[in-house]
């Protein structure tokens, strides 16, 4: 198979993962019920141009959830250099739209097996600077993220509701955690808010042993039980 069939695949096998339907100009896609959830199945890396610094080694992890996490560290830069962010993905015909929690959004689009990043428009971008992230195998990033969600301990389970995105994650076992919420609900079972700094990592469901996307709490966390994400 020569190289420009091998691009065109794995171009291809990259947006059946962001999407092969062309339904709108936007399209969320959501979970595959039959499959395994596999955080880990795309991700890439690669140094990224950097105005006041050497570069910025930028890794980025999609999953078939809906969900990215990136990990940035400034090189030679000025502490605090290493930076993580999440957030949801959606695509359009020929970008990958990563939408942060504060709402902004940065673009990519596929270019053979690897992202290129594109302009704040969604634009190509033309410089003789790298702008590529190549694909590699790696662990999810354990830097601390600043977290906004509802929190919920019952039966031995912790599930957190991302006030941002909305979507659900596992908690990893916390007895501090748990102590905490239950102090703050009272008598009443019933989801809190909770502000905290965390990262994602894969664990075994403590059920079934699969692979599970976890929250994993990073600082002591604070409850608020007067108010919710509207807040």
């Amino acid at each position: 198979m020569n190289k420009a069939i091998l691009s065109a695949v794995v171009g291809g096998l990259l947006f059946a993962l962001i999407g092969c339907n062309n339904r709108g100009d936007v399209e969320m896609v959501q979970p595959t019920q039959v499959e395994e959830l596999k955080p880990m199945q795309q991700s890439w890396r690669g140094v990224l141009p950097c105005a006041d610094c050497e570069g910025i080694e930028t890794s980025l992890f999609l999953a078939k959830d809906g969900s990215w996490v990136m990990n940035q560290r400034y090189q030679g830069g000025k502490a605090p250099s290493v930076f993580g962010s999440y957030g949801k993905w959606a695509r359009t015909a020929d970008k990958l739209i990563l939408t942060d929690t504060h709402g902004e959004k940065t673009y990519f689009r596929a270019k053979g097996e690897a992202l290129e990043m594109l302009d704040r428009e969604g634009n190509p971008i033309t410089s003789q600077l790298n702008y590529t992230l190549q694909p590699v195998k790696a662990a999810l990033p354990a830097t601390p993220m600043a977290m906004r969600g509802m929190y919920m301990y019952m039966a031995d389970t912790a599930v957190f509701t991302d006030c941002a995105t909305g979507m659900k994650v596992a908690v990893a076992s916390n007895a501090q955690l748990e102590r905490d919420y239950a102090a703050a609900r009272g008598t009443e079972t019933k989801p809190i808010l909770l502000v905290v700094d965390g990262h994602f990592a894969v664990e075994p469901n403590p059920d079934t042993g699969a692979p599970q996307k976890v929250l994993v709490t990073n600082s002591k966390g604070k409850f608020d039980a007067k108010k919710n994400c509207d807040d």
